[in-house]
């Protein structure tokens, strides 16, 4: 999964997207860029590496002035992992990032073509760009939707727009995104620890809403340009719960951050009686007849120990079924039946999609 960080307020933006960044190298990646709008002109700085090494480059040559920016690590689809395929990708007045995949986008890049337009990546992201950029003429909200319209596939989309300083734009399908709300300005993330370092308030942006990200607030457009409601939230973890600890890999960190989060979970539990209501809340889950449990990776893993768990206490049939697989089957459900969902940060898509 790629990384997604933008950010739009008083402070300069590219030290803000670096440091949001280095809590999204969990997801892995093999490049990484930035694009910040510095007096209505994009600032982009990419390399094939790590985010150490853009950030050297970036020391080098001086972080750019600008109050709105994009960042992105990627991890190669469309593409082989170089710095001209990294994003951000910048068409005319749009430049954007993108998680997920356009399934269309060898007809769509053929059609834009076709009209004269080249491009300078292999990548399906700059196709985005350039669809937006078509249908552009002053007015983001309706050229955004309109080009996504046209989409198949996933996306996370965070753009901005050279002619419109101080305004972010945020849109998604199946891949996940969210909108951070803090005091010296806002931002978007693919995930919540990116903004842990300068705020736990966040609104989640659900499939087909656009979000419009100034400093002075957030606002939300459904696809027929009307005004969509939304609840903030309040993370009540921080952002040490969201970093390696110590540990050379969040692989290791997690595996030896198991014991703790047992205890954590079954311990508010035993305080209600010493006989453990958590195990009797199992067994109260006796009318169902059966439970798929779907996940992918390292929660399948976590699936197993529950099954175990399920069928010994609950003495409830488990099924597990790797998400990848199960969203593309056709299951036969009865009236009884239940499902749990488990995801991890690998493949989330997948897990939604079953």
């Amino acid at each position: 999964m790629c990384g997604i960080i933008g950010y739009v307020g008083k402070e300069n933006a590219a030290p803000i997207l670096i440091e949001g960044l280095k809590r999204l190298e969990y997801r892995g990646y093999d490049s990484v860029g930035i694009a910040v709008l510095s007096n209505s002109t994009v600032l982009t700085l990419k390399t094939k590496g790590r985010i150490a090494d853009l950030k050297r480059k970036l020391e080098e040559s001086g972080f750019p002035q600008g109050n709105l920016a994009l960042g992105h690590t990627r991890w190669a689809t469309h593409g082989e992992p170089s710095e001209v395929n990294s994003h951000p990708h910048t068409c005319g007045k749009v430049t954007l990032v993108h998680n997920g995949i356009i399934e269309n986008y060898a007809e769509l890049k053929a059609r834009l073509a076709g009209e004269g337009r080249s491009f300078v990546s292999g990548t399906d992201t700059e196709i985005v760009a350039h669809l937006i950029d078509r249908y552009y003429s002053g007015d983001p909200a309706p050229a955004i939707f309109r080009a996504v319209s046209e989409l198949r596939g996933s996306y996370a989309l965070g753009i901005f727009f050279s002619d419109i300083p101080g305004r972010l734009f945020a849109i998604r399908k199946e891949s996940p995104l969210v909108v951070g709300v803090g005091k010296e300005g806002n931002y978007i993330s693919s995930d919540i620890p990116a903004l842990l370092l300068f705020t736990n308030r966040y609104y989640l942006l659900e499939p087909g809403e656009l979000a419009v990200v100034s400093e002075g607030g957030v606002s939300f457009l459904d696809s027929g340009l009307k005004p969509v409601s939304k609840k903030l939230l309040t993370v009540d973890w921080d952002v040490s719960k969201a970093e390696k600890g110590g540990y050379p890999s969040f692989m290791l960190k997690e595996i030896f951050e198991q014991p703790r989060a047992l205890a954590d979970t079954i311990h508010p539990q035993l305080a209600k009686g010493i006989r453990g209501i958590f195990f009797e809340e199992i067994k109260d889950l006796s009318f169902l007849k059966r439970l798929y449990i779907t996940a992918c990776g390292s929660a399948l893993h976590a699936g197993m120990v529950g099954r175990h768990f399920l069928e010994r206490l609950g003495r409830i049939p488990v099924h597990l079924e790797v998400a990848s697989e199960f969203r593309h089957q056709v299951p036969v459900f009865r009236e009884g039946d239940g499902v749990i969902i488990i995801s991890q940060s690998g493949e989330t898509a997948d897990t939604i999609a079953g």
